[in-house]
């Protein structure tokens, strides 16, 4: 009897693992590679890996991170089909592009990545507004360049844009005209890559040193560091399409808008994967738990996969939600 059932017992096991292995075997049939673009800043790229491991583990896809950035990335889903989708798109400067591609088909809006959106915007320390509160606005700031010392060009102010490559750094060219800040005496600086502007901030603040500059949040930096939004500035959806463009001759002042944040797809995968995509369009996360991650990040020197891996074990209550329960149980046992 004992070995009868010995037996049987192999055999049920044998044939769950048959089930699971078919099972797994036809998801990857399904799903197959999935290309996701891993953007250059901090949040999009944790947002990136915990897609990929989702995806791999809990939907059996080839998952691979390609290099991305806003523009690129956006055309090139556009034109190519490639990558499949983009985990964290901002698209106040892409508004027409998207909506353009959504109406031939070609792109698919999955979700608002953050629940709650994003911040764009020109922040200074607030000890420095502690101590002269007009600092706070774009016309004190214009008002007192030499408080911002730029050391490569003595008796110029320094702003601190985004690096090349970023959306932003057209809209901040064409702010900084709109506003005259070149003839206030600021110079505009690239710092080169997002880990350059985010050290820049993070060292002056921590030296309590001034600095003035363009962030965005969520972030660690706007996480750990108390920093101002300029005001004085407003938000006019009348010119801001100018605002956007390579080629606009006469900025006129205006002001980054609240930003829904979106995660972007292309209408081949929504099509050809759609369970994997039930899972990509149920994605939706606050931003203070996405600023908690990156702090994390920051404070351990970890990497965006680690980042990844970190929010998967710390917020199971979130993730949880998104997928089916089997889903859940694979990614919670590769973890």
């Amino acid at each position: 009897m004992k070995t009868l059932i010995a037996g049987t017992a192999s055999a049920v096991t044998a044939a769950l693992a048959a089930v699971t292995l078919s099972s797994a075997a036809l998801a990857a049939d399904t799903c197959g590679r999935v290309t996701i673009a891993e953007m250059s800043w901090n949040s999009a790229a944790m947002l990136a890996h915990m897609e990929a491991v989702i995806l791999r583990k809990g939907y059996g896809c080839d998952a691979e991170l390609v290099p991305g950035d806003t523009v690129p990335t956006i055309t090139s889903m556009t034109e190519k089909s490639e990558p499949d989708l983009a985990p964290e798109i901002w698209p106040n400067a892409a508004k027409d592009i998207i909506a353009n591609a959504e109406a031939e088909g070609r792109l698919v809006v999955a979700t608002k990545t953050l629940s709650d959106g994003g911040q764009e915007g020109w922040f200074v320390p607030e000890y420095m507004v502690a101590a002269q509160p007009d600092l706070a606005t774009i016309e004190g700031i214009k008002a007192n360049a030499a408080l911002f010392p730029d050391p490569e060009e003595p008796g110029k102010g320094r702003f601190y844009t985004c690096p090349s490559g970023w959306q932003c750094q057209i809209v901040n060219e064409n702010l900084f005209k709109a506003y005259g800040l070149d003839e206030a005496g600021f110079t505009m600086f690239d710092p080169g890559s997002g880990p350059g502007l985010a050290g820049a901030i993070a060292k002056a603040y921590e030296r309590e040193e001034p600095i003035f500059a363009y962030y965005f949040s969520p972030t660690a930096v706007l996480g750990k560091y108390d920093m101002v939004m300029l005001g004085g500035m407003t938000h006019d959806p009348e010119t801001w399409d100018c605002v956007t463009s390579t080629d606009c001759d006469d900025p006129k002042p205006n002001m980054y808008p609240a930003s829904d944040i979106l995660t972007v797809v292309t209408t081949r995968f929504a099509e050809d994967a759609p369970e994997a995509y039930g899972f990509v369009s149920s994605v939706s996360i606050p931003s203070d738990v996405i600023n908690a991650v990156l702090a994390w990040q920051e404070d351990n020197q970890a990497t965006a996969e680690d980042a990844a891996l970190y929010f998967l074990e710390t917020y199971p209550e979130l993730w949880t939600a998104w997928v089916p329960a089997e889903v859940a149980d694979r990614v919670k046992s590769s973890l």
